[in-house]
């Protein structure tokens, strides 16, 4: 009659699992995270600007500005002049490279104008040796 007899729990003890009372732990995260957003000082959304000095005198040698519009159909307008031709166009582009104080060219395209026109001018004006190009209206499309 060999029977034995188990002393202690049923189960062996791999089947243990112990469990961590975490409510104490966030208990404390939430505490610092309090904490922390307490303590940090509200952000200001304030841009800081060195503002031009008021007696300043206006720059005496400001580029002048040609006004360069293509129109829908290619023809280009120099300061609301219709020019002829595009030979037309470059004799005035290279007396404006020659030009020591070099105007500010404003370039203002067509909405319906084809991008060949506006792109052979802004080629000719870079290669006759335009300096300040800009294209203009372009807020027109937005």
């Amino acid at each position: 009659m060999g029977m034995s007899m188990r002393a202690g729990p049923a189960h062996s003890d791999d089947d243990v699992l112990v469990d961590i009372n975490t409510t104490p732990l966030i208990d404390v995260m939430l505490v610092l995270l309090i904490m922390l957003i307490v303590t940090i000082p509200i952000q200001t959304h304030a841009v800081k600007l060195d503002m031009p000095v008021v007696d300043a005198p206006p720059p005496k040698d400001l580029p002048p500005i040609v006004n360069i519009e293509v129109d829908f159909d290619g023809t280009v307008l120099w300061n609301g002049v219709a020019l002829d031709s595009r030979e037309a166009l470059e004799r005035r582009l290279w007396n404006e490279a020659q030009n020591p104080l070099q105007a500010e060219l404003h370039i203002r395209p067509n909405r319906l104008v084809e991008y060949k026109h506006v792109a052979g001018v802004l080629a000719a004006a870079q290669r006759l040796g335009i300096t300040s190009i800009g294209v203009v209206g372009s807020e027109d499309y937005l």
